[in-house]
């Protein structure tokens, strides 16, 4: 499992998603907090290259030992790429959170919708 840490470079969404923007794609993942929430990662049903996501709805599923849990999209966009590696390896999103454990890229549909992310500190804040 990986440290506890957020990085700076990075948006938070309150349902414990992580955003890196580039341009108008962005990557996705799953905080720190999530991952270790959920305990060992076992499965990674990622959406379709070309669907749409919306922001905050669910766009994807991974399971865990524990329980089947819902990933929810941070912003809205259109799905560019999905992180492969996860069918093989989905504990690659315990191990390494924030890099081998991205889920999908986006090609944003509002970029504008990032200004309701959290930076870093507000998100760890709100963790209490």
């Amino acid at each position: 499992m990986a440290d506890q840490h957020y990085p700076q470079d990075l948006l938070y969404h309150p349902e414990h998603d992580w955003v890196k923007i580039d341009g108008d794609v962005a990557t996705f993942g799953v905080t720190w907090f999530a991952q270790d929430s959920l305990g060992e990662i076992v499965f990674f049903d990622p959406p379709a290259v070309g669907a749409k996501v919306t922001q905050g709805d669910s766009y994807a599923e991974v399971e865990s030992v524990k329980a089947v849990s819902d990933v929810i999209a941070p912003l809205s966009g259109e799905i560019v790429e999905v992180n492969e590696a996860l069918s093989d390896s989905p504990e690659k999103v315990n191990d390494d959170p924030y890099g081998e454990g991205w889920m999908v890229k986006v090609r944003l549909s509002d970029p504008a919708e990032r200004d309701s992310l959290l930076d870093p500190d507000t998100y760890t804040a709100d963790l209490g």
